[in-house]
């Protein structure tokens, strides 16, 4: 019987060292290449203090295992773990941000893109939205005490074990800035990640492209590594890439080593390593939320503008026509934008994109997009059994035949809103004329957005 006992627990000891020896294998790169990375915008796009974002953003475990080095001589950030699994992030003026993966520093150093050229223009001597300089008149539609009351909710911290930590809040009814409001040490200048918010500029870049007859959302998406007719994969549609309905083998999972983490942590071309991917789905079928669709996206993007104009084209067609003058996307080293997930912009910029929809594609008297788009991304998709999804968006219309099922019960079923990790929305209210952007920290999933939206509607008559 000793023997016996021995046996099992040298058996459990052996397993156990296995799965430890697996868990640091797959999972050190990961957590020092996250950290690198965040810190590395945070610090160069943000203008941060890396030990508040090390103390913050990467204060929970298993992050904060890592350890990382900010070199401001090359603008760079290194990240280990115990010494092991190093990796490193650059930052390029004009690019930001760029984890080292698969291709050297030095070839991604040696890079040479065509980038947009910032527009000389002081936006706080220009009106909203093209500029900063604000109505002070409140329309007599808002309640004004009870809307200070209702963000307010938003920044208070009950336990400061769990803070909610709520950066900004900026509310626009009609168009226009009626509140903001900033926690300490950010302000309406500050650079703010958006995170899967991303998305649905990505899917706004694509919806250019077809407004301009240069993609068709029905057609075989143009995917090298789908061309032949013969690959099941080849009848996947842009439409089935933007509804998430892709049918891909694709594992969405941020709690361990799965394909998602692997892509933005450890892959130099985000959008061909998804591609690779075998088809596990009928497209169209299912729904399956992925950020490795959004990059696929992204790929089609670059591919379609080419390399002359890609990198300036997010800015020269979308941003600097909306005022979007902070926004910065990221690539990942191969050099295509990170689309499902790598774009800072201040809050009011963010806001100024949700108007851009709310106005269905018209901005400051220029059609962005055409109306249909807007219509046809803010529809249900067939494969979103509760209607929660779009182009790339995120809906509020609940099932079909049960609209009450939805993710905002106290909210109109208009709703849409891009949502990004830990706690970023940017929601468009139609019927109350509102966009309404929160952005911050929420690490704990205690920030109520149902009854903040609620909340904030509620004080529109």
């Amino acid at each position: 019987m000793k023997k016996f006992i021995k046996r099992i627990v040298l058996l459990v000891l052996v397993v156990g060292l296995g799965y430890g020896i697996n868990y640091c294998r797959v999972s050190f790169p990961i957590i020092s290449g996250y950290g690198a990375k965040d810190i590395c915008s945070a610090v160069f796009i943000s203008h941060r203090d890396p030990k508040e974002v090390i103390a913050q953003e990467l204060g929970k475990f298993p992050l904060k295992l890592g350890s990382f080095e900010v070199d401001y001589k090359d603008s760079s950030v290194t990240g280990s773990v115990f010494g092991f699994s190093k990796c490193k992030a650059i930052y390029r003026k004009g690019l930001g941000a760029t984890l080292v993966a698969e291709i050297s520093e030095e070839e991604i150093r040696k890079q040479h893109f065509a980038l947009a050229h910032l527009p000389a223009v002081n936006q706080d001597t220009v009106a909203w939205p093209m500029g900063n300089k604000t109505n002070d008149i409140l329309p007599d539609e808002v309640d004004q005490p009870a809307l200070i009351a209702a963000v307010k909710t938003a920044f208070d911290e009950p336990d400061t074990t769990k803070p909610k930590r709520t950066r900004a809040v900026v509310v626009l009814y009609d168009g226009n800035i009626v509140y903001e409001q900033y926690a300490k040490g950010y302000t309406k200048e500050s650079k703010l990640i958006g995170w899967s918010m991303t998305k649905t500029v990505n899917a706004a870049l694509i919806g250019m492209l077809v407004k301009n007859g240069k993609l068709n959302l029905d057609e075989p998406a143009p995917v090298p590594e789908w061309k032949d007719e013969k690959d099941p994969r080849h009848t996947i549609t842009l439409r089935d890439l933007l509804q998430q309905s892709s049918g891909l083998d694709f594992e969405e999972d941020y709690s361990k080593s799965s394909d998602a983490t692997n892509m933005l942590f450890r892959r130099a071309d985000m959008g061909a390593y998804t591609a690779s991917h075998s088809l596990k789905d009928k497209p169209g079928s299912v729904f399956y939320y992925s950020s490795g669709n959004s990059n696929i996206l992204a790929r089609i993007v670059r591919q379609t503008v080419g390399e002359n104009g890609y990198h300036a084209f997010p800015y020269d067609s979308l941003f600097y026509p909306l005022g979007m003058y902070s926004a910065v996307m990221e690539p990942d080293a191969s050099g295509t934008y990170v689309g499902s997930s790598y774009m800072y912009a201040t809050a009011r910029d963010w806001a100024r994109f949700g108007l851009l929809y709310m106005n269905y594609g018209l901005y400051n008297n220029r059609r962005i997009l055409t109306k249909e788009w807007i219509q046809e991304s803010v529809t249900p998709a067939v494969s979103s059994e509760k209607g929660e999804y779009g182009f790339q968006i995120w809906l509020n219309a609940g099932e079909p035949h049960s609209p009450a099922n939805r993710t905002y019960p106290h909210a109109p079923t208009d709703l849409y809103y891009l949502d990004g990790f830990e706690g970023q929305r940017v929601f468009v209210v139609p019927s109350k004329r509102l966009v309404v952007v929160r952005l911050g920290l929420t690490q704990y999933k205690n920030f109520d957005s149902d009854a903040f939206i609620a909340s904030v509607i509620s004080c529109v008559k």
